[in-house]
């Protein structure tokens, strides 16, 4: 299926280190002058955003449980059109996803569904010949997978990557293609669920380089494929948008980054303008937008200035009284509240639209698939509509927003292996809030029912 030459880095295991030699093959090709798309398997916010800071490009999530496979292959299709070389990040274990018992959310999955080569990644320190156990068992758990190659990640010596490298050969398995010494990448941050977010500052240049500049000494990107570096593919046209018709406000800087790239190009598509602005900075909202848009990320680590920011938050005010849409999602949620205590006991005033006030907790609240049935018609759908979509946060509402008569809520949750229900989505006339981080492709309609609520036609 793939038009441009793709590679799907994988992991034995979570921590096997597919972050860093994803980064370090991104740019190593990037520097090279090649036009990389980068991809970032299942519900992560994270990887994505130092994905594209190695690459240039924007990277797009692939998750086979919240989207299915025809809207995976459009979007890689899409995404790839332009491209010289696509690269797909795994999460966690190559066959680790929503199911214990088959392939669906697993990287495995979008690796068969692209018709795309797996480049294994393992973690060998401290193993020599058991190597050849895992990538046999790798290697044949479902056959119709292609491993294409094995990177030894955390190799102790040369001595040990020949050693590795033989009992590999000799069981008749992929060759190892790579040898990171123990070191040899820089260490990235880490932060709750995982990376910190990415800005230049966190992972400048000089991180990048370093990374491919320690593949390069470790791996031969030549070898891997040959000619694969030299191909370039024939680009394609981007499908194009059409002229904007309404104005879209999101909310996104260091407190608020967490959305999915292909909602802003599903958006622009049918004709919306979406309009960043930041609640840490600016002092009012951009000018005639007809929705607005509080996505998820940090705003614990920014509560102080995002609490002192009170030229912005009279503006966010305003426009909730307006009764346009506003849509708060996870840590847009926690804005939306009367505020949010810390764990030491500390308190910061946020906008006080939604009658409940949030706190921190000293471990993650919720973290995995969900599954949404509307109980009432919202921003996103009618009654009875099923989304899919993912939590994980560290906060919750102290208090019941439906305690105030002028709210109610409009999500019926549940949970993965659980059959209960879980009354979410608190919602006021155009107002709509919920830890739930969904996912509009698993009801495309959805994406039409917002700008309709906007004032636009679909």
């Amino acid at each position: 299926m793939p038009r441009c030459p793709t590679l799907v880095i994988a992991g034995t295991h979570s921590g096997s280190g597919k972050t860093s030699l994803a980064l370090a093959l991104a740019h190593a090709l990037t520097r090279r002058g090649l036009a990389v798309q980068t991809f970032k398997v299942g519900p992560d916010f994270l990887d994505p955003t130092y994905l594209a800071l190695a690459s240039g490009r924007p990277c797009y999530n692939l998750d086979g449980w919240m989207a299915g496979r025809e809207h995976v292959c459009r979007l890689f299709e899409r995404a790839a059109a332009d491209a010289d070389v696509a690269l797909v990040e795994g999460v966690m274990g190559l066959f680790d996803g929503a199911d214990t018992a088959g392939p669906e959310g697993s990287t495995a999955e979008i690796a068969r569904w692209l018709d795309a080569p797996i480049l294994l990644v393992a973690n060998v320190h401290g193993m020599a010949r058991s190597l050849a156990a895992l990538v046999r068992g790798f290697a044949t758990f479902e056959p119709d997978l292609r491993i294409r190659g094995v990177v030894a990640n955390h190799c102790g010596s040369e001595r040990h990557a020949e050693w590795l490298a033989d009992t590999l050969q000799a069981a008749g398995l992929p060759p190892l293609v790579g040898a990171i010494p123990r070191g040899a990448f820089p260490q990235l941050a880490s932060r709750h669920l995982g990376l910190v977010t990415a800005d230049e500052r966190l992972l400048p240049d000089a991180v990048l380089d370093s990374l491919a500049n320690a593949l390069e000494q470790h791996f031969s990107l030549e070898t891997l494929f040959p000619g694969w570096v030299e191909e370039k593919a024939t680009p394609s046209s981007p499908v194009p948008g059409f002229p904007a018709r309404l104005r879209i406000g999101a909310a996104r800087d260091a407190a608020f980054h967490f959305y999915y790239q292909d909602l802003f190009d599903t958006l622009a598509t049918a004709g919306c303008e979406t309009v960043f602005f930041s609640p840490l900075s600016d002092r009012r909202l951009p000018e005639g937008i007809s929705g607005l848009y509080l996505g998820g990320g940090y705003p614990e680590a920014h509560a102080e200035a995002l609490a002192a920011n009170g030229e912005i938050l009279a503006a966010i005010r305003e426009y909730a009284a307006s009764r346009k849409p506003l849509y708060a999602e996870c840590g847009g949620l926690m804005y939306l509240s009367q505020g949010l205590l810390e764990a030491g006991g500390r308190f910061h005033p946020f906008l006080g639209i939604l009658p409940a006030r949030t706190r921190m907790l000293d471990g993650k609240k919720a973290l995995g698939y969900v599954e949404i049935t509307l109980t009432a018609d919202s921003l996103w759908g009618r009654c009875g509509d099923v989304f899919r979509g993912h939590e994980f946060h560290y906060s919750e509402l102290i208090d019941d927003p439906v305690a105030d008569p002028a709210w109610r809520t409009v999500y019926a949750l549940r949970r993965r292996r659980s059959e209960a229900a879980e009354a979410e989505g608190f919602q006021k006339e155009a107002i709509l809030a919920s830890y739930t981080h969904l996912y509009y492709a698993s009801l495309p309609a959805a994406i039409d029912h917002f700008i309709a609520h906007c004032g636009g036609t679909p």
